[in-house]
């Protein structure tokens, strides 16, 4: 049934992951319909809480990447002024080579955070797909639309009528789907059941005005949504500008407050949320080539003044069961954030470092790169790559003696570099290279 909207999502990523979010919200509203609380609101904060909890693995991997890159950057910060200007294949080579042991050695990957929030994404979509999509993943919530539905779809005129909704626009595709002109039943009903759960108090009385038989029919089924919907006297099936103006007309002061109260706290938790995050000094200097990471840090500090102003923007104008799991989700990684501050903070660094220098080592002998080969091409200790140079007794290696060794250990894993490894690899393209330049 291609086309669909707001009934189950049939995507080949976010269809999977959505019924089975869904299947943990149908639970939540069972358990809390059996002990006589049906409501949307609670479901949602409950909802909102377990699939934190699931995702607490990969955001305490995410924070342990942010508050590790501030000992990293300095390091890469240096290695990138080190090589700055030299493109030749050795140079570029050491330079990989040295960046790569800094990753190694904090036990990271350059790109960690960004498959973690790759992981993520599909998630929180899925995530506003079933919230926003309530009667589709919860069986009690579409029973509320029966028999209205049934008989409404009787009625001559029906179609038309719906289809004036302010929010049936989004759903022209289905009114339209051969599934629906043809007639069949199951796609018929979630169509007009899809128009309804975003149906306005005023399209709904226009229901009753069109059809005054089904008036009665009417009067359950809003019964029952307002039941599931009503959250501290607010209907969370409709967005905050919504109960704006429709207080405003009714010239209700309390529920004026009501609806900014969403969008409020949206923004508060937001800037909450985001102070407790680990944040990234902005380098002092710009003497070691990183202008770059400084236009992304600056970006970065641009984006999280906006999220506050963008949250309050989206969830005035979404329903407030969004705005509620906005403000929920917010509370919830403030939370979570002060317990994961609390114990990185008491990791011990210098261990991690120590039993991720092992690791590395061990998997860099297993790709055929041995320990000897990073030696000689960088030491592990970058952070003082642009310190002043202290007396010492041990002999410091010159220019020549330093390419000299890498020259030496390079000739050495070319012929004995493991088959199929990374390093016979990078050789077969190194000689490729150097064929190609001789000619």
């Amino acid at each position: 049934m291609s086309g669909i909207l707001l009934t189950q999502d049939s995507g080949k990523i976010i269809g999977p992951i959505a019924k089975l979010l869904g299947y943990i919200m149908e639970g939540i509203f069972f358990v809390l319909d059996k002990i006589g609380i049906p409501n949307i609101g609670l479901s949602i904060i409950l909802f909102t809480i377990v699939i934190y909890l699931l995702l607490l693995p990969l955001t305490i991997k995410q924070q342990k990447f942010s508050k590790l890159s501030a000992k990293i950057n300095p390091e890469i910060q240096a290695i990138q002024a080190k090589y700055k200007g030299k493109n030749d294949n050795n140079s570029v080579m050491a330079m990989n080579m040295e960046t790569k042991a800094v990753y190694a050695k904090y036990g990271v990957s350059p790109s960690g955070s960004c498959i973690q929030m790759l992981i993520q994404l599909p998630i929180l979509w899925a995530l506003y797909r079933v919230i926003g999509n309530m009667p589709a993943y919860v069986g009690k919530i579409k029973d509320a639309f029966f028999p209205l539905v049934d008989k409404l779809i009787d009625q001559a005129g029906s179609t038309e009528l719906i289809q004036t909704f302010s929010q049936a626009g989004m759903y022209g595709k289905q009114f339209a789907n051969e599934s629906f002109t043809g007639g069949v039943v199951s796609y018929v009903q979630n169509t007009f059941i899809d128009v309804l759960y975003k149906a306005s108090t005023a399209e709904w009385i226009s229901i009753k005005d069109a059809f005054p038989t089904l008036t009665g029919d009417v009067d359950q089924t809003l019964s029952l949504l307002n039941q599931y919907n009503n959250f501290l006297g607010l209907n969370i099936a409709n967005s905050p500008s919504f109960i704006m103006r429709d207080a405003i007309a009714s010239r209700s002061f309390i529920m004026v407050i009501a609806a900014l109260s969403i969008p409020v706290l949206s923004a508060v938790t937001q800037w909450i949320n985001i102070k407790l995050m680990p944040q990234q000094s902005t380098p002092q200097d710009n003497k070691n080539g990183n202008d770059q990471q400084n236009v992304m840090m600056q970006s970065m500090k641009t984006m999280n003044l906006m999220m506050p102003i963008m949250s309050v923007v989206i969830c005035y104008t979404l329903p407030a069961g969004l705005g509620l799991y906005w403000v929920a989700g917010a509370v919830v990684r403030s939370i979570q954030q002060v317990v994961i501050n609390k114990h990185i903070d008491k990791m011990d660094f210098d261990e991690v470092i120590k039993k991720n220098e092992e690791k590395a080592k061990k998997k860099m002998e297993k790709a055929g790169v041995r320990a000897e080969q990073m030696a000689a091409y960088a030491s592990m200790n970058t952070k003082n790559v642009n310190a002043p140079k202290k007396q010492s007794n041990t002999p410091v290696m010159t220019q020549e003696e330093k390419e000299a060794a890498i020259k030496k250990s390079t000739e050495y894993y070319n012929n004995n570099a493991k088959p199929g490894s990374m390093m016979s690899k990078a050789n077969m393209v190194k000689q490729y290279n150097e064929k190609n330049n001789k000619q």
